[in-house]
């Protein structure tokens, strides 16, 4: 047994402890790698590449493709389905015509404003 004085509110005690005789664990923690994050930009459609109608992303979320370039469209078909917050958004066409250009895949996040296809 250890024998140790404590003091508490200027009052003195004295404390015995027992040692169980446990056997000691030490640890080692590896230290933590700095990783360089890169950021990759995604390409956006240059205003005047393709005339005709954009179609632009109302928020961001994860698109899915319902037509492709070179299909015909009436103004309020769906062309994309884009997946917000577990919500799937359709996302109809503005104005009819074909699908002249298609910026993005399927299962590309994308965010507010992001040129997604041109109807011309």
């Amino acid at each position: 047994m250890k024998k140790f004085k404590v003091t508490i509110n200027n009052k003195s005690y004295e404390v015995e402890v027992e040692e169980m005789g446990a056997a000691s664990v030490s640890t080692t923690t590896p230290a933590e790698e700095k990783v360089e994050k890169t950021t990759v930009e995604k390409p956006q459609a240059v205003p005047g590449d393709v005339e005709g109608e954009e179609i632009l992303a109302p928020l961001p979320g994860t698109i899915s493709l319902q037509v492709a370039e070179g299909d015909t469209v009436s103004e309020g078909d769906t062309i994309f389905i884009l997946e917000a917050m577990k919500m799937e958004n359709e996302i109809a066409a503005t104005a009819s015509g074909t699908v002249k250009a298609i910026y993005v895949s399927d299962g590309d996040s994308v965010d507010t404003g992001d040129v997604l296809a041109v109807i011309g």
